[in-house]
This record gives structure tokens, sequence and C-alpha cells, in this order.
């Protein structure tokens, strides 16, 4: 035991004690940080400076005279205000639950005041283009096409049709249309365009029937206060983000942490084994306290990068208040990792000790890596129906059942316990049979060289060896 131990250490630390690895598991936690903390500074909603102006066909005679109001110097600065009023209010909310999910007083953290400047870009100064409502609509989109908006030319076209603000004979109101320049920022038609010309219209067709449009709207609208999921452990908010993505994100953990440890199994191997290593190590050791000894090596980074990894998840988790983890589905990962490390790390010892390059190790190495096709394909079917007679059959078949309970444990709907250590029962057996035949591929492979070896070989030596 003293020797597997030793083997394991050389092993662990030969791989973890490198530049390449600490670089590699670290950069990807702080870019994750990185881009969370710059991702509301890089996207910002600015529109670019805008000079143009919209024509409108109003073959309605009623909904111009709403969009030249609303198109005001005046009426777009006021806009910019209220999205202003808006943007601070929001900072001001967020920084208070943040506070609060950190166990600070929501006191400590300083308000936005309302007469805070915000810079939401240069204003646009758009004017409206009234056309005849038998304008040439062809001619009227070649100044679509020449200048661009900046330079003062046409921005887009409004055609409306008498139907816009009368209905059919079914009560149905007909569609406006728009035709916009070519690269127009779909800033300055989502903030300035569309909702001036949809709120004109509104105000028509109201004032058409003779009904105040402010008092339907405000009795027609229905607003959503906050919304909490309450758990055991208190109340969490975005509870639907959390039930799509701790599933994959479980899954993706416990991918990531088994075939990073089973890659550097068999790469360490084969290196070895190229350089003739492999023989002064079995001058010491057995080639069963060799491979079980690499195996458990490799087993711990990949449970350091399960560390790492998970601590940043179950971190951000904890931070945001989106769900609550309990300890025993913690538990069950670390039980389905060393089952699914065993099974896929005891392929990569077999397949690098039979092979003696690592471009050899492709064709041996595409039915372990069908293994982690399987999770990714049946992610989202499993995650939503994890009770189904096929999730269900599947949790209980290897070597995909610790992938595939461990979807089953992070949705709405975990499994029964009994199906939980049944599927845990079923893979401890098969890591140890995979482990069993990987051995004797493992101790007759080893020391062999030339032509790598078939399927059909590697079955021979697991009968004969």
């Amino acid at each position: 035991m003293r020797r597997v131990l030793q083997v394991a250490w050389r092993e662990f630390a030969s791989t973890v004690f490198t530049k390449g690895f600490i670089i590699g598991v670290a950069i990807v936690p702080v870019i994750m940080i990185v881009l969370i903390g710059l991702m509301p500074l890089l996207m910002s909603d600015e529109a670019p400076k805008v000079v143009g102006s919209v024509a409108v066909i109003d073959k309605t005679n009623a909904v111009l005279p709403g969009i030249e109001s609303r198109m005001t110097p005046e009426a777009i600065l006021r806009r910019q205000d209220d999205s202003a009023d808006r943007v601070r209010e929001a900072a001001n909310t967020a920084a208070k639950e943040t506070a609060g999910r950190l166990g600070l007083g929501e006191d400590t953290v300083p308000e936005i005041p309302a007469d805070t400047p915000l810079d939401m870009g240069e204003a646009p100064e758009i004017t409206i283009e009234a056309l005849p409502a038998d304008a040439d609509l062809e001619q009227a989109k070649t100044a679509l096409l020449t200048g661009d908006a900046r330079s003062g030319g046409r921005l887009a076209i409004v055609v409306l049709e008498e139907s816009v603000v009368t209905p059919d004979e079914q009560g149905d109101y007909g569609a406006y249309d728009l035709f916009l320049r070519e690269r127009l920022d779909d800033r300055v038609t989502n903030n300035h365009i569309q909702p001036v010309v949809r709120q004109a219209i509104r105000e028509a067709r109201f004032a058409a029937t003779g009904d105040d449009y402010r008092e339907i709207g405000k009795r027609w609208s229905v607003t959503r206060g906050e919304r909490k999921t309450v758990t055991a452990g208190g109340e969490t908010e975005g509870g639907e983000i959390a039930n799509m993505l701790l599933p994959m994100g479980a899954m993706l953990l416990l991918l990531i942490s088994v075939f990073t440890g089973g890659s550097y199994l068999m790469t360490t191997t084969i290196e070895e084994k190229s350089s003739r290593v492999v023989e002064l190590l079995l001058s010491a050791v057995s080639p069963m306290q060799l491979m079980t000894g690499k195996v458990i090596g490799q087993m711990g980074v990949g449970a350091l990068l399960m560390l790492v990894y998970g601590g940043v998840g179950i971190g951000a988790i904890t931070v945001f208040n989106l769900v609550n983890i309990e300890p025993s589905l913690i538990v069950y990962l670390l039980f389905f990792f060393v089952i699914a490390y065993f099974i896929i790390g005891s392929f990569m010892a077999a397949i690098g000790a039979a092979v003696n390059e690592l471009r050899e190790a492709q064709a041996l190495q595409t039915p372990v890596m069908m293994v982690a096709m399987v999770p990714w394909i049946l992610w989202l079917p499993i995650s939503r129906d994890p009770n189904s007679v096929f999730a269900t059959t599947l949790s209980f078949v290897p070597p995909v059942n610790p992938f595939v309970m461990i979807l089953r444990l992070t949705s709405t709907e975990p499994p029964p316990a009994w199906q939980v250590w049944v599927s845990i029962v079923i893979g401890l057996v098969s890591a140890w049979l995979v482990a069993w035949a990987a051995a004797k591929v493992f101790r007759v492979g080893i020391l062999l060289h030339g032509k790598p070896p078939s399927f059909g070989t590697l079955i021979k030596w697991v009968r004969m060896a």
C-alpha cells in the first residue's frame, strides 16, 4: 500500500505542481469573475448619436399628430430622463438586495441620488417628415439608400393604412409597415421609433371610440410584485433560472472533473511508456500497484478541479441566493464522482497502456468519449422529466448512470433515496469490473511496443491475463 500511495503522490504532484496546470485551473474562475464585473460596463444601452428624419405616410389622418408630439426634442429628453430614473432605481434596489444577502444592513449602502446625472448618450435629433397619403412608396424608399444615420438623411418610413385605426368587419385591426435604413442601430428603432408609433396608434384608436386610453391602460395593466421561492432554508429568487441551470452545472462539473483527470492519466501513461520510464517504475512496483497509484493520483487531480470549480459555483449561488443546496446533494456528488472516475479512469489507463503514441489512442478513445456525449444529449429531457421510465431506467445503466442520476438529483423532482443508493451500488460494482478488466489490459500492454491493438485484441488480453 505504501508503494501505491507513493505512485499516487508522484502522479498527483507531477500534474498539479506545474505552471500550466495552475494557470489553467485558476484562469477559468478569474475570467468568470472579471466578466461578471465587466459585463454591465461592456453591455451599454447607450445608442449612437442619430440625426435624421422619419417619413410617415398616414392614410388614417389620425396617427401623425401623436407621432409628431412625441418626437419633439423636449419629448425625447423626457424619455431619456425617465430611463435614467429607472436605471437609478434598479441600481439602488440591486445594491440593497446584495447587501442583505451578504449580511450587511441596507443602510450601509449609499443610494444614488435622484439628481445624479447619468450619461444616457446624446439625445437623437429626429424630425418627422409627413408624406402625402398617395405618395409613391418605392420612390420614398430610395432616400433610405443614401447618406447615413448621422448625416441628417432619412432613417425610416412608417406606413399607416386606414385599418390601423378602423377595424375591419371582424373587428380586427391592421398592422403598420416600417421600412428602415440598412444597418440602423436597433436601439434607435426599439427605443425611439417603434414605441412612439405604437403609442400614437393606441391613442388614435381610443380617440376614435371616445374612450380614455390612459384609464383603460391602467385597468388593463397588471404588475407582478416579488417572485420568490419559499424553501426550508429561506426565500430564494430566480427559481426558474436555477431549475434549468443547476442540473446542467452539476453535470458539467462532474464531466470536467472526471474527464480531465482521465485525460491526464492516459497522457502520462503513454508518455511514460513511449519514453521507457515505465520499465524503471516496474522494477520497483508491480503493474497493479502502478496502475492503482496512477488512478488514485489523477483522481486527486479531478477532485481538486471539482473543489475549485464547485466552490466558485456554490459561492455564486450563495451570494445571489438563487437556490438552497442541500448537504446531501454534495455527498451524492462525491459518491458519483468516485464511481464515474474509476470507470472512466480505468478505461483511460488501459488505453494508455495499450498504445505507443497519443494519436494511436483516438480510435480506442471514441467509445469512452461517447459516454460524455450521452449526458449532453439527454440533459434537457431528463432534467425536465426526471421520473420518466426512460430517465429512471438510464440511471441504473452503467457507465452513464452517475451522470444521469446527478441530473435527476438536481432537477425539480429528485428521485427516491432507494433509487439513488441502488444506482450507487450498481456503479460501484461496474467500477470494480471495469477496473479489473483494465488491470489485465494494463499488465499485458504496458511493456508491449509495436502495432496498436484492436478491440478484439484487448478482449483477448482480458481473457488470457
